[in-house]
């Protein structure tokens, strides 16, 4: 701060050179300029402002903007109260001002600010004040930290006198109580407990265990807690006990030293949750038992004993009414321990209304302290004192004879709205009880017949469903073998005229041309050959060759070929997620559904184009998202395909997998497209799932199960065949079918290989078990004699660990060679195939390193 005073330009100030300060200046200044502490110097009438380093670093962004300018000019927003700060000092007084607040602009906006501020006269060689020297300290964070205490603590007191709960403060080993809210107070009865200890205050809890509970948890320093306990609390020795149910936690205070010095109490009267829980449980016990009594003596009484023990009454019992005669006649009753238990007749007519009332509202209560003299003393004969309750439990189909189940309390009281509630249901729940007891035969004969009618019903309605799923099975059928036939009649029709054209003109002699016509054949069995793939994939049996694959990379290997394919007229995204799983795969089928799927959305967005969307993303399938998916949980690779397209209907969505559905017109599509696709994913352990709207377009996602492995083991290139010939390397080759085996073998030695060709299994496992050389096993899956081509490679592997085993196939099931299970060292091609492409393939295997 010294360098920037000694280059400022003073002359342009009130104070001018530098050189023509007074002595009275420049000293207080050098002592200002070497503080740590904000220190500010305002000279003059004016008080032109000159500072150090701290109080630059209290301007903010002010400075060095204010440096030299009256403090009215640096300060405007305190302009009032700088100038009576100079009045004052010039009158020879210093000042003090602790924590005074200012609304001050240091940062780009205005905020309050809380400073100590130090004012002293600065004095002239003639003794007169040319100056004051002020000090700056910010005291903001300090104030505000204030201010946050104290309204926490008025917060906390507010919370502890307002808190739903029972709140205490206990201190010391002896626990005294220094501060209980209003809940803890109704909770021990409203008893003066301030400044006691818990001992002394209440010693029905000391009595309960409770002190040393407290005594535990202030000598170990560790809370204590528990739920639903029981306290019975009695205000007065000898009086009332009154039974409440707690959640409680003792917690421990510690002092700044760590040491245990009181313990807080805070918890919750749960009497009313855990009454309701007793009660519940008790109707529960009661039902249950219901079912196993027959006679409506022993439903009474397991009423009446469920009434006596929850309701904790004096006695409870049952009897039956003669409406005539007015009478109640007691057949037995549940009594507390200590209470003799009665029988007899109680004289019902005492009670003025009591059986109208009773038959009409099925429960009535009799107020003991509304009784005459003589009504007392009949209402005597059931209870002691207190009030008296009555159900009607009717036990004949007219109702002459009705039983009633009685309740009487153990003290002066009307019952409590929960309490005739609880009444209410148990004498529900015993009535409906009595009337299955008394009809119990006529019940067992209404469900027996019951049952009858609905065993027949069941049988009809399986059948009708029987031939329902008959019809409907037959319906598929129909079409998907009407379907392939067309298909194939069509493509059987094109390779027989190819024939027979190629035939005539050998035969004439006309050899010109002749690879026109077998051009026209080999088109026509590739495009049987893929309807024979696509329809082993919708039934999930096609031969699959899974490896780690990375889809990212697979997608990137096509991009080009689906721009081409989709033309210019649609824009292509690809979306590709960083950090994709890898999935297990076959990479030439998962490609050949990308490009189904895209061609699929080209038609949707034709004829004037839109945007296509390839997007890949890792998902996460919880419990509840793979149920709605009908998938496993777990981790998944989702490859997603998005156009602009029509979109579908819900009903056409429905049937969009269906095997030859389609909406395009006839001739432009095969309907098997999508069916194709399903059944590989669903083959690969996958899912897809369509989400389209008509108009808004679509979205088809795949979802294929995560693979976790090096990352170096995933290819997501097909693999590329060699182009060498064989050196005589020697092949066995096991084919059942006579002409492929010879024109497979004929073009093997043509390629320079040693050819052993056998008809069956067990002939090729001779072989392999003998000692003649064989470098690689090439073998049709389905074999006659009992081996099939997996059994025989796995055996072969018993002795000759490292061979290498090339699969041939046109259906095979999955135990055989798919789904997962080839062995390293084991490859598959399917059938048909072309002949150049086996024999490289063959190339291919020999070359690679042995397993």
């Amino acid at each position: 701060m010294a360098a920037r005073m000694a280059k400022f330009d003073w002359g342009a100030t009130r104070l001018g050179p530098i050189g023509s300060w007074p002595e009275s200046l420049t000293v207080p200044l050098g002592i200002v300029l070497r503080s740590q502490v904000p220190m500010a110097i305002l000279w003059g009438e004016s008080g032109v402002l000159l500072y150090n380093d701290g109080y630059a670093d209290f301007s903010g962004q002010r400075h060095p903007g204010i440096l030299g300018k009256p403090v009215a000019l640096a300060w405007p927003e305190a302009a009032d109260f700088n100038a009576s700060v100079l009045r004052s000092v010039r009158d020879g007084g210093a000042l003090f001002y602790p924590d005074q607040e200012f609304l001050l602009t240091r940062h780009g906006s205005a905020e309050p600010v809380w400073i100590n501020l130090h004012y002293s006269p600065l004095v002239d060689a003639a003794g007169a004040t040319a100056g004051v020297l002020a000090l700056v300290l910010d005291t903001s964070a300090s104030v505000l930290a204030r201010r946050n205490l104290f309204t926490e603590r008025e917060r906390f007191a507010m919370l502890f006198e307002q808190s739903p709960s029972f709140m205490a403060m206990l201190e010391g080993p002896e626990h005294r109580i220094t501060l209980a809210n209003p809940n803890y107070l109704q909770l021990v009865g409203h008893r003066p407990v301030l400044g006691r200890t818990v001992a002394e205050a209440l010693p029905d809890a000391a009595d309960q265990g409770y002190v040393e509970l407290l005594d535990a948890v202030f000598a170990t320093g560790e809370s204590f807690s528990t739920y639903g306990s029981l306290y019975e609390m009695q205000a007065e020795p000898g009086g009332p006990v009154r039974e409440r149910y707690v959640d409680v936690v003792f917690q421990p205070i510690r002092d700044a030293a760590g040491a245990v010095s009181g313990i807080f109490v805070e918890g919750v009267d749960v009497t009313e949750r855990m009454v309701a829980e007793l009660r519940r449980e008790g109707l529960a016990v009661f039902t249950n038992a219901l079912r196993s009594l027959e006679s409506i003596d022993a439903i009474s009484h397991a009423a009446a004993t469920l009434l006596g023990q929850t309701l904790k009454a004096g006695r409870a019992g049952y009897g039956t009414v003669d409406a005539v005669r007015e009478t109640l006649s007691i057949a037995r009753d549940w009594t507390l321990p200590g209470v003799p238990s009665q029988s007899g007749t109680v004289q019902l007519r005492d009670y003025g209304s009591f059986v109208d009332d009773l038959k009409r509202d099925e429960f009535v209560q009799v107020d003991d302290m509304r009784l005459d003299p003589r009504t007392a003393r009949a209402a005597r004969a059931l209870a002691s004192r207190g009030s008296l309750a009555f159900m009607l439990v009717p036990v004949t189909e007219r109702g002459e004879l009705v039983a009633v189940l009685f309740v009487s309390h153990t003290e002066a009281r009307a019952w409590r709205p929960e309490d005739v509630a609880f009444m209410r249901e148990v004498g529900g729940r015993t009535r409906t009880a009595v009337e299955r007891a008394r009809s119990q035969q006529a019940l067992r004969e209404a469900n027996e017949q019951l049952e009858a009618r609905i065993r027949e019903r069941t049988r009809e309605l399986m059948e009708v469903e029987a031939k329902l799923r008959q019809s409907q099975k037959m319906e598929a059928i129909g079409q998907l073998t009407g379907g392939i036939a067309h298909d194939f009649n069509n493509l059987l029709g094109s390779m027989s005229v190819s024939l027979q054209v190629l035939e005539k003109r050998v035969a004439a002699r006309r050899l010109d041309g002749l690879e026109r016509y077998t051009g026209m054949a080999q088109e026509s069995l590739r495009r049987a050959a893929s309807l024979t793939q696509r329809l082993l994939a919708f039934s999930r049996r096609q031969t699959l060759d899974p490896r780690p694959c990375d889809v990212n990379r697979l997608i990137a290997g096509i991009e080009d070929l689906v721009r081409r394919t989709v033309g210019p007229s649609v824009v292509v995204d690809v979306v590709g997620a960083g950090g994709l799983w890898n999935t297990r795969v076959d990479a030439s089928q998962l490609e050949n559904a990308l490009l189904n799927l895209c061609i699929n959305a080209r038609d949707a967005m034709a004829p004037g184009g839109g945007r296509l969307t390839l997007e890949t993303s890792n998902q996460w399938m919880d419990e509840r998202d793979a149920a709605e998916r009908e998938m496993t949980p777990g981790p998944y690779v989702s490859v997603c395909v998005t156009d602009t397209g029509s979109g579908m209907s819900p009903a056409v969505a429905e049937r969009a997998f269906d095997p030859f559905f389609t909406t395009k017109p006839m001739g432009q599509g095969t309907g098997l497209g999508l069916s194709m696709v399903y059944g590989f994913v669903r083959q690969s352990g996958g899912q897809v799932r369509i989400h389209s709207e008509p108009g808004q377009g679509t979205t088809l996602c795949l979802y294929l199960p995560r693979f976790v492995g090096a990352a170096e083991a995933v290819d997501a290139c097909p693999p590329v065949f060699a182009d060498a010939r064989g050196e005589g390397e020697v092949v066995l080759l096991i084919e059942d079918e006579a002409t492929i085996r010879q024109l497979v073998a004929e073009q093997l030695e043509d390629a320079g290989y040693t050819v052993i060709p056998v008809g069956d299994g067990p002939a090729g496992l001779q072989v392999l078990q003998g000692g003649q050389r064989v470098d690689l096993l090439l073998t049709d899956v389905g074999l006659p004699g009992g081996l099939n081509g997996r059994q025989v490679a796995d055996a072969a592997r018993v002795t000759r660990q490292r061979l290498k085993v090339l699969f041939i196939t046109g259906y095979a099931e999955n135990a055989a060679v798919g789904n997962g299970l080839l062995a390293p060292g084991m490859e598959v091609i399917t059938k048909p195939f072309d002949v150049s492409a086996l024999v490289d393939k063959v190339r291919l295997m020999l070359d690679r390193p042995a397993p």
